[in-house]
């Protein structure tokens, strides 16, 4: 099936085709907020506290991470949901600083995390996501963040739209802008980047037009990779054996088994975009996707079989939990 319509607003379309711009409406959601401004005589954008919701086990989950045992996972209107049991239950962080949609969130340990978003939001927690802190915005250009990742203790990157990657060594403290060279075959770079996955050393990122880019020095440099692929990826993650995949239009899954130089596609039998990857503890992976799919491999990614919901509600993230088992989320929340 192809992907449905997702309801929300189209980020703008420089250096992205239909595809990406779906991508990016069911990341970037519907959480943008105007404040008026009266003696300027004009509306003013501005950031505003998440509000605490009795329905915010339905909001739209965009991403999900360990804090420790705790599960974190982060969406629309800013929403952040915790879990002490394993994701029997769920209920809403105590303060989130910005109503924006939350598309990624990572753990250097059980306490602190960064979790990012629209309007280049980069948010900080100590205490395993009960409260969070503004780090940066930007409401001038609606940059979104799409994807973050720990590279040390206080080393993190996030990337986002037209090839925004940004760098902190100080805890988020402070971010620095790294400037990509353009892909080859063109004269900017402006590609969307859609998820930083790797191992802290080595490091790749997704993107749209097949593309993807690797670090072998802790981010300080990066190469375009060749995948073979010329649709967008949108998750990629290494398994334990170190294996690589990356997934993302229509039912689209590579696979690497030599670090990353050389690509496969691994066949599967839908054609509903793939939004992430979760590897359970006895090894299963499973992959979440649109229209209600999961995607399940025991041969590490060798091969997948499917599975489909009947309600075909879009899958947007996945959490590996017990020995063989996942937390599941989607377009309205913690998915049963």
């Amino acid at each position: 099936m192809t992907d449905p319509a997702i309801d929300g607003p189209h980020l703008p379309a420089r250096g992205a085709g239909t595809a990406v711009r779906r991508r990016a409406a069911l990341l970037a959601g519907a959480s943008w907020v105007l404040a008026g401004n009266k003696r300027a005589g004009a509306a003013t954008l501005a950031i505003h506290p998440a509000e605490r919701t009795p329905f915010a086990t339905t909001q739209m989950i965009l991403a999900v991470a360990r804090a420790g045992a705790r599960i974190v996972a982060v969406g629309d209107r800013g929403v952040v949901l915790l879990s002490d049991d394993d994701g029997a239950n769920f209920r809403q962080a105590r303060f989130v600083p910005a109503q924006a949609a939350l598309t990624t969130v990572a753990f250097a340990d059980a306490h602190t995390g960064i979790a990012g978003g629209q309007w280049g939001v980069l948010l900080r927690t100590d205490d395993g996501g009960e409260t969070w802190r503004l780090l940066r915005s930007d409401l001038g250009t609606d940059r979104p963040i799409f994807s973050v990742a720990y590279v040390g203790p206080d080393h993190a990157i996030a990337v986002g739209l037209w090839s925004l990657l940004l760098e902190t060594r100080d805890g988020g403290a402070s971010w620095q802008e790294r400037q990509l060279a353009p892909p080859p075959g063109s004269t900017r770079a402006d590609l969307n980047l859609t998820c930083i996955f790797g191992n802290g050393r080595t490091l790749f990122i997704t993107a749209e037009g097949g593309k993807l880019l690797r670090s072998d020095d802790h981010g300080a440099s990066w190469t375009y990779v060749e995948t073979g692929y010329g649709g967008t990826f949108w998750t990629g993650t290494m398994l334990r054996d170190g294996t690589l995949l990356i997934g993302g239009l229509r039912g689209t899954i590579y696979s690497s088994t030599d670090r990353g130089s050389t690509w496969r596609p691994v066949p599967t039998d839908r054609r509903s975009s793939v939004t992430a990857f979760a590897q359970t503890a006895d090894g299963t992976v499973v992959a979440s996707a649109l229209d209600g799919v999961l995607l399940t491999s025991r041969d590490d990614g060798a091969s997948f079989v499917s599975s489909q919901r009947d309600d075909r509600l879009a899958l947007t993230t996945v959490l590996a939990k017990g020995k063989a088992s996942v937390v599941i989320f989607s377009k309205r929340g913690v998915a049963q």
